[in-house]
């Protein structure tokens, strides 16, 4: 009964995932396209994609638990339930992170927690490709088809770190709206780091499709 349930769990997250990035992205361009709206107004919502964001910080976070322990659970992964255990443990601590990072965002902790957690993202996107690369070469005995996976799911979450990356260009632009004001230069920054962070949701959004394809139709 384990398995299957855990399997419900990973599909229903990754519809969690996306319809979070859809409110995000929706949010996000609304504030960044309107320019005639009051300051304060702007700021209000983007508080509010921030607090949203964290949905899709936890999904990603709760896809590395499943998969890890689905993994093992399903003989792809050595350790069987200890590695399960583990991945949940593992996860619980990773999500702790994530909403303390979150809540401290504003002070020098926050910033320092934000670098624990991106440097985690980049230990995933190492250890996802170096599967990927180590069965497509022989090194690892996995099938072909979780092997493009999880390389699928490297460059998923290395589009997250772009997007987030993209959301700190974002923020310098913002701050310099709060401290003097809507300015044509101004306003057009803010509009191209929303532009960018939506051309690379939308590479995340398709990587996702690739992995949810991989994963019903298996193919040799």
């Amino acid at each position: 009964m384990l398995v299957p349930a855990l399997l419900l769990a990973h599909i229903i997250v990754v519809g969690y995932w996306l319809g979070a990035e859809l409110v995000i992205n929706s949010t996000y361009r609304y504030v960044a396209f309107s320019a005639g709206s009051a300051f304060t107004e702007r700021d209000r919502l983007m508080d509010h994609v921030m607090d949203v964001d964290q949905h899709v910080r936890y999904a990603l976070v709760l896809q590395a638990g499943l998969g890890t322990a689905l993994l093992a659970l399903l003989g792809y992964a050595p350790g069987g339930t200890a590695t399960a255990w583990a991945a949940a443990g593992g996860a619980a601590a990773w999500l702790a992170l994530v909403e303390a990072t979150h809540r401290l965002r504003r002070r020098p902790a926050g910033q320092r927690l934000a670098g624990i957690d991106r440097a985690l993202r980049y230990l995933a996107i190492v250890a996802l490709a170096g599967v990927a690369l180590a069965t497509t070469w022989g090194g690892a005995s996995l099938p072909r088809w979780l092997a493009w996976k999880f390389a699928l799911l490297a460059l998923v979450v290395a589009c997250g770190l772009g997007i987030r990356y993209a959301l700190m260009a974002f923020f310098a632009a913002w701050q310099n709206l709060a401290t003097a004001g809507s300015t044509p230069h101004t306003e057009q920054r803010v509009r191209a780091t929303c532009i960018r962070a939506t051309a690379i949701l939308v590479l995340l959004w398709t990587g996702i499709a690739g992995v949810v394809a991989l994963s019903l139709f298996k193919p040799a």
